[in-house]
């Protein structure tokens, strides 16, 4: 392998690398509609592929709008298989959740059946912001 062949296959590794560890790991909850109004946009509708975080994590409004990229592990259950699509979705903060924890975030019902079985209505997740 030439030495150019090499530095790349080196920086797409630290590039890998970077992503992952600036990833969460947490839970996702499905949200059954309606999802307005909402926390952060009142009655303005901000389309279904949304999301909502912890309150300590929506900062006073200041993480309104934030956008994440949420991929599914596997079901809460390992016994579940197929839990996951194997497809990522990226959401959109509109609110927050005072009942769920700070590592969980609340997918719509169109969000959340892109990345796991809707049915399953929790797994477990990686997200990193975008």
């Amino acid at each position: 392998m030439g030495v150019v062949t090499k530095a790349l296959v080196l920086l797409s590794m630290i590039v890998c690398l970077t992503s992952v560890a600036y990833a969460l790991s947490g839970q996702a909850i499905v949200a059954n509609p309606p999802y307005v109004p909402s926390t952060c946009y009142g009655s303005t509708d901000q389309g279904v592929m949304i999301a909502k975080e912890h309150i300590s994590m929506l900062a006073n409004g200041k993480a309104c709008g934030r956008r994440y990229r949420v991929r599914c592990l596997s079901g809460t259950n390992k016994a579940i298989r197929n839990a996951c699509t194997g497809k990522t979705v990226d959401v959109k903060v509109i609110g927050s959740c005072e009942k769920c924890s700070q590592n969980e975030l609340v997918l719509s019902q169109e969000a959340f059946a892109k990345i796991a079985r809707l049915a399953l209505g929790r797994v477990n997740i990686n997200y990193e912001q975008i």
